[in-house]
């Protein structure tokens, strides 16, 4: 049985290329992702440099998936919209988002999540606080901190579309 190890770790979603150049800088050292929950990355030893890995926030079909795998590349898994890939690296560069648009397609649909959680958050405690919850606090905070990182994604956003711009 190959040697393994679980490591426990939280990413926040705009941090999303951080925690993918971690994954990648594990297979470096001869780790590769076996499965990934919930805070939890599940890895297994493999040759240093033998994979690559990526990530995407996608509704994953069984298409898109198949689609993949034609490429070379492995599912690993998901966590919520998230799903990971790898493939071996003597196949060449991966990527998964290698234009622009794929870019701008894979930004928005998270820059629309955190608004929706975001709002979400906003108008639970906004109605907490007036109903004199004990806990609306906390709902504020939390749609503070997930609009600071809408702000983030929208930035990266407002610079891919200067991008194009100037590509054009």
């Amino acid at each position: 049985m190959a040697e393994r190890k679980t490591i426990y770790k939280l990413w926040l979603v705009w941090d999303y290329d951080k925690e993918e150049k971690w994954l990648n800088e594990m297979a470096r050292q001869g780790w590769v992702l076996v499965s990934v929950g919930f805070l939890r990355f599940t890895f297994e030893r493999c040759e240093p440099e033998e994979y690559i890995i990526r990530t995407e926030m996608r509704i994953a079909d069984d298409d898109y998936i198949s689609f993949m795998e034609e490429t070379g590349a492995e599912y690993i898994g998901r966590c919520f919209q998230w799903i990971y890939f790898r493939r071996r690296s003597e196949l060449g560069a991966f990527d998964i988002m290698s234009d622009l648009d794929s870019k701008h397609d894979h930004l928005s649909r998270i820059y629309k999540m955190l608004i929706a959680i975001g709002m979400l958050n906003l108008f639970i405690g906004i109605l907490n606080s007036l109903n004199l919850g004990r806990f609306g606090w906390f709902n504020l905070i939390c749609s503070t901190l997930i609009m600071y990182g809408a702000g983030r994604i929208k930035g990266r956003i407002d610079y891919l579309e200067n991008e194009r711009m100037l590509r054009e």
